[in-house]
């Protein structure tokens, strides 16, 4: 009899490190990678980045080329949307009623898009970025058009925004709250932000609610205000958020809060189960239960874990989260985790109106997240600080000419 696979739903930037890491880990048996897009497995992060900008051709943002799934004897079905899980019987089944047996399953199904829904948001020209094809689309848009209203102030929002703006076309920005990025930053950095978007020429609306789309013929012409303000849009680009694609784990019976809720080796309620990526809502050795998080770097690394308890090996994933971005001269990269209320103070180490620093979030004396903006090559010191859970020397900290790797160093070594 044939062994049955290892199926991975989700042909995503997880689902194909997924297969990798089984591959790599010297498992031999037959996997089965279900996604239900066309387009090989690919990365996120250039779909806002390098590749709207047009820095990196479309096949940059691929995980592999084709044939190495064909190589690696990785059973790629594509454009297959996966429609229920039957945990007794061990069966995945596909749109088309094809039934597909399973040993272990990954499900690394993804997030989706928020929808906004007001009047005329169905129109032709109102844009959403979560996939390969939404980022041709926005790239067409920015080529085609004088006017861009950008409905939402998170990484998204902000990093079409600057390819937009890097085009010459007109941006406002309609951010719900105080300032875009506060729930993702806080105020104080999120204020470094603000003011490099408008010192690039973008207008922000902030604590503004869109009330509805104005539409000529078919195609979207505006965007109203609650307040009653008219911005006129030859494109319009939604980026409100997105909701972890939870209804298969949910209907199959898998235990679901804000994520599909994973221990530390992403094993979920049923042990024939792992779940990986955004959808994963996972017990951190260090920041504790129900941590789940949104960015590519979660995606890129889970996998491994996941991979090893598939295979009955004992794992833990205890990365830190981690992200990136670069919007016209300014580029950063976050470790660490910041929530309302996990932090009391942030301190800074370098030029901050320059935009070459480095932030460091602080609770009760230790440093709980850090932030490099151009500056670079200090992600290693900055990891060590959080995981160390370590008071610090504050003076030592901010000192430029303190090497971050000495500023755990007792009084006693130094």
């Amino acid at each position: 009899m044939t062994a049955q696979p290892f199926v991975i739903v989700g042909a995503g930037l997880a689902g194909a490190k997924a297969a990798e890491a089984l591959r790599e880990q010297g498992y031999t048996g037959p996997v089965v990678l279900i996604g239900d897009e066309p387009d090989l497995p690919y990365e996120r992060p250039p779909l806002s980045k390098d590749y709207l900008t047009g820095k990196a051709e479309r096949d940059a943002a691929f995980v592999h080329d084709a044939d190495w799934y064909t190589d690696h004897d990785i059973d790629l079905r594509l454009g297959q949307a996966v429609v229920e899980i039957d945990p007794d019987r061990r069966t995945v089944t596909l749109a088309d009623d094809t039934r597909v047996g399973y040993a272990r399953l990954l499900l690394a199904t993804g997030s989706s898009a928020r929808p906004l829904r007001v009047p005329g948001a169905d129109a032709d020209g109102v844009h959403y970025l979560r996939r390969l094809g939404d980022s041709d689309r926005i790239k067409a848009a920015i080529a085609s058009s004088e006017r861009m209203v950008v409905i939402g102030g998170g990484w998204i929002g902000l990093e079409v925004t600057a390819a937009a703006r890097e085009a010459g076309v007109d941006v406002t920005v309609v951010e719900s709250g105080d300032l875009p990025l506060a729930g993702a930053l806080g105020p104080e950095l999120a204020r470094v932000f603000a003011g490099l978007h408008t010192e690039h020429g973008v207008t922000l609306r902030t604590n503004a609610q869109v009330e509805r789309f104005t539409v000529d013929g078919s195609r979207v012409s505006g965007a109203v205000l609650a307040d009653g303000t008219q911005l006129p849009a030859d494109a319009v680009v939604v980026g409100i958020g997105a909701a972890p694609n939870l209804h298969l784990a949910a209907a199959a019976g898998l235990r679901v809060r804000r994520g599909v809720v994973v221990d530390s080796a992403l094993r979920t309620s049923n042990p024939d189960i792992t779940a990986a990526g955004d959808i994963a809502e996972a017990d951190h050795p260090l920041l504790g239960p129900g941590v789940r998080v949104e960015h590519w770097a979660t995606a890129l690394n889970q996998p491994a874990v996941a991979a090893a308890t598939m295979l009955g090996r004992d794992a833990v994933y205890d990365e830190l989260p981690y992200f990136f971005t670069d919007q016209y001269d300014l580029g950063m990269e976050f470790h660490g985790l910041v929530t309302p209320g996990g932090y009391d103070r942030v301190v800074y180490r370098g030029d901050v109106p320059g935009r070459e620093f480095i932030a460091f979030w602080l609770r009760d004396g230790r440093v709980v997240a850090g932030m490099n903006v151009n500056v670079w090559d200090v992600g290693e010191p900055i990891k060590a600080l959080i995981r160390s859970g370590q008071l610090v020397d504050e003076v030592r900290l901010i000192h430029p000419d303190v090497p971050l790797d000495q500023i755990l160093e007792s009084e006693e070594t130094r």
